[in-house]
């Protein structure tokens, strides 16, 4: 009795209310990768097989094109939101506040009306071009070309990288900046010996959260590249609802775009335990 006692109590217990969420990741996040994973290894007949991943050859430009352009993005993300966010966590927290919310706000719009938005913007008769002509500067031709598909990137994507380096930043303790100063360091040697360092963590969440959906997006590359640059998730979504349909070759590419990102954010994972032991001073 009491045996049955402490498992009903168990699956009545806390953990019970845990229960609704696996239901849910099972069905929507565990049931949708192990049916690309099928889809990726097997035929039209539904044999084992290969050649869908031998089929991706043809498309190797396409996932040089979606990685560089991500990494150019996050490089970019990076060298605008690390001193953003260090010159905001220095700030008062009324100000901190107020910026905090001004970086939020843009997305709290549909990610869709922003990108149409910088469409209106970069077009050939849109409002830059409009600005430049009237101080006597010949219109820009940005739309429609990987500079525009990478302003779009920084755009949508340099809050994910300002939050979690500012979070970090924040929350450095102030007494270990003071102590490298009273030791005689520069403010430069400060930074590179105390603040930098602790920033580690803040820095490689900002990059996963940048370049894993930089990678992947299509919204982007479709409207502001206007499907001459395809990228990786163009090309996916051809195979799943454009006129090349080949849902087992998009299960193949989605599989191994998973799989490098993962790889990926495992290597940034180990890059951040490595430095956790860093002296700071």
């Amino acid at each position: 009795m009491s045996n049955n006692g402490g498992a009903a109590k168990r699956f009545f217990g806390p953990r019970a209310f845990a229960a609704p969420y696996v239901v849910w990741m099972a069905a929507f996040v565990v049931a949708p990768v192990v049916f690309v994973v099928i889809y990726a290894f097997t035929s039209g007949d539904g044999t084992f097989t290969a050649e869908n991943f031998l089929e991706m050859g043809r498309f190797v430009s396409v996932f040089a094109r979606s990685f560089w352009l991500a990494l150019v993005s996050t490089v970019i993300c990076l060298a605008l939101g690390y001193p953003a966010a260090y010159i905001l966590a220095r700030e008062s927290r009324r100000v901190r506040r107020a910026v905090i919310v001004l970086i939020m706000l843009p997305m709290w719009m549909n990610f869709l009306l922003r990108t149409f938005a910088w469409m209106s913007i970069l077009e050939r008769n849109g409002l830059l071009n409009r600005l430049l002509g009237a101080i006597g500067i010949p219109p820009l031709d940005i739309i429609y070309t990987p500079a525009a598909v990478i302003l779009g990137m920084v755009y949508n994507f340099l809050p994910f990288m300002i939050l979690p380096i500012y979070s970090v930043i924040v929350k450095i303790d102030r007494s270990l900046v003071e102590a490298a100063a009273d030791l005689g360091a520069t403010p430069r040697a400060v930074f590179t010996r105390v603040i930098a360092p602790l920033s580690l963590p803040g820095v490689l969440s900002g990059v996963t959260m940048v370049f894993v959906p930089a990678v992947s997006t299509f919204v982007i590359s479709k409207l502001l590249g206007g499907g001459k640059e395809i990228l990786l998730g163009d090309l996916i979504e051809m195979q799943f609802r454009g006129t090349a349909y080949n849902p087992r070759l998009g299960s193949a590419i989605a599989l191994v775009m998973m799989v490098v990102v993962i790889v990926f954010m495992y290597f940034m994972n180990k890059f951040g335990e490595g430095e956790e032991g860093v002296s700071v001073l």
